[in-house]
């Protein structure tokens, strides 16, 4: 899945245990402007550098898995948690189309023009 969005925050590496490590990255999303989103991605282990070279209102496209576990507390109640897991995130880069990552396609070019009473008939090969 990919998201487009500012840059909100950026996270600290945190250390969970010796063999863990963890960054958070906060997408300021606005599908609706008047409704602003902040969603929360993390990163894992060595794609903790992901986030390194982001600065905060940057505009980037997040690509993540969506992953879900349960968790049972000590008096037996399950609870659900949701984790957006980065695995690629791009600096969308401005253009002359309003700072859209994506270049205008090139208008199709038109055919040239055929002056068709110069023609002789010689090659004319339609079957009507």
């Amino acid at each position: 899945m990919e998201i487009r969005g500012k840059v909100h925050e950026i996270g600290d590496v945190q250390q969970v245990t010796d063999t863990f490590k963890k960054r958070d990255l906060i997408i300021q999303y606005a599908e609706n402007p008047q409704f602003v989103e902040y969603i929360r991605f993390e990163a894992t282990q060595d794609r903790t550098s992901l986030f390194d070279n982001l600065s905060i209102g940057e505009e980037v496209e997040v690509s993540f898995n969506l992953r879900g576990r349960p968790w049972t507390n000590k008096d037996g109640v399950t609870s659900y948690f949701n984790s957006l897991v980065a695995w690629r995130v791009s600096k969308v880069t401005g253009s002359e189309n309003g700072g859209s990552a994506y270049a205008a396609a090139p208008a199709p070019s038109t055919p040239p023009t055929v002056d068709i009473s110069a023609d002789d008939g010689k090659d004319d090969d339609l079957p009507f």
